[in-house]
């Protein structure tokens, strides 16, 4: 089975001087401001498509991660993962880096590495970001 997720744009203006909303719309979570200033300068309150580029990978990891460790026999109590996504306005989009922090009872340190290794490859998220460095930082809690 294939399911489409859909987001949608409006920008208004220039690229300098304007600015946007992208609303995810088949789920609920709402409308995001967008412009460029958030991309190129850091602005706060505003949103950049490398934030929700960087959710979108947290979360694919997150859960590709928990099915690898069920898979091994290790279900874990929590996984808190963080993407970091980096832009440069000359270059694009520059890498990811997922820090992950996890609760996983009766893993040893060299079995939890290898497996995020494989979660971060076949990650789908990942896999869509062949282009760029994808580092990654995993601890058991």
């Amino acid at each position: 089975m294939t399911v489409t997720s859909e987001s949608t744009t409006v920008w208004r203006g220039d690229l300098l001087t304007g600015s946007g909303t992208t609303t995810l719309d088949t789920s609920e979570a709402g409308t995001f401001a967008v412009n460029w200033k958030a991309r190129s300068e850091g602005a706060d309150s505003v949103t950049t498509p490398e934030e929700l580029l960087g959710a979108a990978h947290a979360s694919c990891f997150s859960m590709a991660f928990a099915n690898a460790l069920t898979r091994f026999g290790t279900t874990p109590e929590s996984l808190q993962t963080t993407a970091a996504v980096t832009f440069d306005p000359a270059e694009g989009v520059t890498g990811s880096h997922l820090l992950v922090s996890a609760v996983v009872p009766g893993i040893s340190e060299a079995d939890f590495q290898r497996i995020a290794e494989e979660a971060k490859a076949g990650c789908p998220i990942s896999r869509a970001l062949a282009g760029i460095p994808i580092t990654l930082e995993a601890s058991l809690a």
